[in-house]
């Protein structure tokens, strides 16, 4: 039985939620990993949307039991919210499993994120200002807050003190904002400590477990493979491990654990915040794809950039994440499209790279170099098989996999929850 790692081949916003969902009705435990409530999974199932930012897309589905592993940041205000939320429109939530050891955003990395941002100026990373990036910065320098932490309070109240006594140095004297006591962020964590107590457990040992029992066990990435700390566009890049590694990592399992890595790619591109995006459009068809895709952030509601398809960024997310199958989403995105473009390769100053360029100033100056497919003007929104698709459909998705290195193994073709084809099955 198998472990398998979700993850995001672009930007974030391709649709893993979607992906999770789909394989949560086979699955005994979904669990994500990284990350925090800075990406949000939208999943529709018959009438209802639920957009979830910190709780894994299988908490949907009835008897998955859904896990936050170690990897994770979280934001206590934030879990509750949603799992108050969810709970009134009838959805169990009473399985939530939380690692001992995963880490804590508090008020004073939120306010550190926002100022941090706001100095920048022109130089800004486009953050969300939720505090994530603080949050795994004390991680590494080992004054975070861990889940664990809360349930000794002078533990907690030493860890306070100890991380506020140079962030209130920089509050102050850089930025011009008041200290915060550790009182306000004591207090405020410990309003939570008895609601979480039951969900805390060692995950780690729980998902070993229920991989040698021969349980299914999805791994489901927040944001994606570009940005990822070490292999994404650096430095407009989220705080944290997004590919396939990072599923071991982020969860406490063996590598070896995991037998398949599905990797989510929209069937055009697109990004949110800063950062190079060599397909970018700033015409009539990057609106045409903002608006039929419905492209603005779930977390913040920010209009998404838009691009057409880039196989250079697929072909190296499934080299460094070892892709077993892709899920292409929003096919339905493109109908009515005469000619659709694909990025095959780049220029960089009149050198073609069929593969990512070595250094970060050769990527923002590359421009793709483009393939154009005949579109196709049939609703496919009702296709359930491949042969469903028009016949210009059909090779467009024949093209993309052909240039991104993996079989094409699911393609969504709208919003609803049955609407996707699946050529392979993913378990």
């Amino acid at each position: 039985m198998p472990g398998i790692a979700i993850v995001g081949v672009q930007w974030g916003d391709e649709g893993k939620g979607k992906a999770t969902d789909l394989l949560a009705s086979r699955t005994d435990y979904v669990v994500k990993f990284n990350g925090g409530n800075n990406a949000g999974h939208t999943v529709v199932i018959g009438d209802e949307k639920y957009a979830l930012h910190l709780l894994p897309s299988g908490i949907l589905t009835p008897g998955v039991i859904p896990v936050i592993g170690n990897g994770v940041v979280v934001d206590l205000e934030v879990l509750f919210e949603e799992l108050t939320a969810l709970q009134s429109r009838g959805v169990d939530t009473s399985k939530l499993r939380i690692s001992a050891n995963a880490h804590i955003i508090t008020n004073y990395h939120r306010t550190l994120d926002k100022v941090t941002e706001r100095f920048l100026g022109k130089r800004s990373i486009g953050t969300t200002g939720r505090g994530i990036g603080p949050a795994y910065a004390d991680k590494v320098n080992r004054l975070g807050i861990r889940v664990q932490d809360l349930f000794d309070e002078s533990i907690l109240r030493q860890k306070i003190e100890g991380a506020l006594e140079a962030k209130n140095h920089m509050l102050t004297k850089v930025y011009n904002r008041r200290a915060i006591t550790c009182d306000e962020i004591f207090d405020d964590l410990q309003q939570y400590v008895d609601q979480l107590r039951p969900m805390v457990g060692d995950t780690s040992l729980e998902l070993h477990d229920a991989l040698e029992e021969g349980k299914n066990v999805v791994f489901e990435a927040g944001q994606a493979m570009m940005l990822d700390i070490d292999y994404g566009t650096y430095p407009f890049v989220t705080s944290s491990t997004t590919t396939s590694a990072g599923a071991a990592a982020g969860s406490g399992i063996a590598p070896s654990k995991i037998d398949r890595v599905v990797g989510i790619v929209k069937a055009y591109t697109t990004r949110v915040g800063s950062g190079p995006f060599p397909t970018e459009l700033h015409d009539e068809w990057g609106d045409l794809l903002r608006s039929n895709g419905f492209e603005f952030g779930t977390t913040t509601g920010r209009p998404r950039r838009t691009g057409w398809n880039d196989t250079v960024i697929t072909r190296y997310a499934s080299r460094v994440n070892g892709l077993t199958d892709i899920v292409l989403t929003k096919l339905d995105v493109l109908t009515g499209i005469e000619r659709i473009p694909v990025c095959v390769a780049y220029d960089v100053d009149g050198e073609r790279f069929d593969e990512m360029p070595l250094s970060q100033s050769d990527y923002h100056h590359a421009k793709p170099i483009y393939e154009e497919l005949p579109g196709w003007s049939e609703d496919i929104t009702g296709a359930r098989e491949f042969a469903d698709l028009p016949v210009n459909a059909q090779a467009y998705v024949r093209f993309l996999e052909e240039y991104s290195g993996s079989r094409i193994s699911a393609i969504g073709v709208g919003a609803a929850r049955d609407a996707i084809i699946q050529v392979h099955d993913l378990i």
